[in-house]
């Protein structure tokens, strides 16, 4: 970790956060020396400017390089750590959290599509929009990973208002045009990637904001629009586009998916097939993968999406951490909520979720492993971990800072724990609403539980 980069003297102003930090390095997964994982430190210190880090570290090491740093937010009895990265959810289905669920392909119909359908009407998608960007925002998500639906003012309408707020955000058209209901199927394969086209020249780099071209999953494209999907996305691969679906999330599905490409080998082999796979291929769910399906997704450098409460709330199944990330073939792994299957928009809420599917197979997942998938974790999955994810000179300042002693109770009983590890998996298991106590995105405050006015786009600021 560099100590420091200098500031300059004609940029912005210095800013500094001060208190207990940590910032994840190493895959704990991979590297049985945890000291190489995480460093904390009990007073530390993150010097930004012009929404980039310039060091973080111990106070007392670092406040002497920066002499005209004064501005220093001191935070007592919190941890500052990187924002939160959501390498899945769906803001369209916001309206449907927590409708009663059935199986998967039941729920969708019943829900999803109806719900979907709403988006047709631009002004209900910026009000959906405004509300998902304040939830995740509240919750120390500072990078999302998202499915918009089959209309282009679904997309423009969550970009605008990520683009408000300064965060760095993927989304993009779902792209749908067979099983599913006429009122929100695409017309054509070929006029539906063609507006997927359209919306990535629009969007992707304008400012933080970064295209993926979305398959909802493959029963609900036709090969042609499959085949289209991919040399969309291949053509633009080397400009940071992603591709972003879902995988052997149910057993209906997946015997559902092989019954329309009887030709593939596994499900896996349909997006392999038809070019969707590459190092910013994120599939979400994974829950019932084949060993040769783990090993192309491996082949591909593919990032998987883990959302816990998801699989649960449907009854899908249950990931498999341990062979996703298996030392001779490791695939990288990142969370997700997958609202509205997903039942709350808290990552930390997910990382409880995910800890007791391990341990209903017998395996443990502790804090260390836990908070690395919801920070450094998710940058590597979307191909960020250069720019995000860690509390590093050079990287952006997306950051969370997350109050160690949020409700009487957990102030009582975190006396008993003075390990900083041991505090984070109490709060990850315990997770109160009020959990969060600021967020930045780029450097600013966005949002501030104390403030009269909680939320703020990065512009007021």
């Amino acid at each position: 970790m560099k100590t420091y980069i200098p500031y300059r003297p004609d940029g912005g102003n210095l800013k500094g956060l001060r208190g207990q930090m940590i910032t994840f390095h190493e895959d704990p997964f991979l590297v049985e020396d945890e000291s190489l994982c995480y460093d904390y430190f009990e007073d530390g210190l993150v010097v930004i400017q012009d929404g980039i880090i310039l060091a973080a570290g111990e106070y007392s090491a670092i406040a002497p390089l920066y002499p005209d740093l004064k501005d220093i937010e001191i935070y007592k009895d919190s941890v500052i750590m990187p924002g939160m990265i959501d390498t899945h959810v769906h803001y369209v289905q916001s309206p449907m959290i927590g409708s009663f669920g059935d199986t998967l392909l039941k729920w969708l119909n019943q829900y999803t599509f109806p719900t979907e359908s709403k988006f047709r009407d631009p002004e209900f998608a910026k009000s959906v929009a405004a509300l998902f960007m304040g939830q995740i925002l509240r919750q120390g998500t500072t990078t999302a990973n998202v499915f918009s639906t089959t209309f282009p003012c679904s997309v423009d309408a969550l970009f605008e208002e990520s683009e408000r707020y300064n965060t760095r955000l993927i989304t993009g058209k779902v792209l749908q045009d067979r099983n599913l209901p006429e009122y929100l199927a695409d017309k054509s394969a070929e006029e539906s990637v063609e507006q997927a086209a359209e919306l990535l020249k629009k969007w992707h780099g304008r400012g933080r904001q970064l295209y993926a071209v979305i398959p909802r999953f493959a029963p609900t494209s036709t090969p042609r629009q499959l085949e289209l999907a991919g040399c969309l996305y291949q053509d633009n691969l080397d400009k940071g586009v992603y591709m972003h679906t879902h995988l052997d999330e149910a057993d209906d599905e997946i015997e559902w998916a092989l019954s329309l490409y009887p030709e593939a080998e596994n499900y896996t082999d349909i997006y392999k097939r038809f070019n969707l796979l590459g190092n910013r291929s994120v599939f979400a769910h994974c829950c019932l993968v084949k060993e040769e399906e783990w090993q192309i997704l491996h082949d591909y450098d593919c990032g998987i999406a883990h959302c816990p409460s998801s699989n649960l709330f449907l009854g899908d199944g249950m990931f498999k951490i341990w062979e996703a990330i298996r030392n001779d073939r490791p695939v990288k792994v990142g969370v997700g909520t997958d609202v509205g299957a997903g039942t709350n928009f808290s990552l930390i809420r997910q990382l409880n979720e995910a800890y007791k599917v391990a341990m209903l197979k017998k395996h443990s997942i502790g804090a260390l492993k836990s908070y690395y998938m919801a920070t450094k974790g998710g940058a590597k999955v979307l191909h960020l971990d250069d720019k995000i994810g860690s509390l590093e000179p050079g990287y952006e300042a997306d950051i969370a800072v997350i109050d160690l002693k949020p409700t009487d109770f957990l102030e009582w009983r975190m006396q008993f724990n003075d390990f900083i590890l041991d505090r984070l998996f109490i709060l990850q298991t315990l997770s109160p609403d009020n959990l969060v106590k600021a967020t930045y995105v780029a450097g600013k405050k966005v949002y501030d539980r104390e403030r009269e006015i909680p939320l703020l786009h990065a512009s007021d600021l």
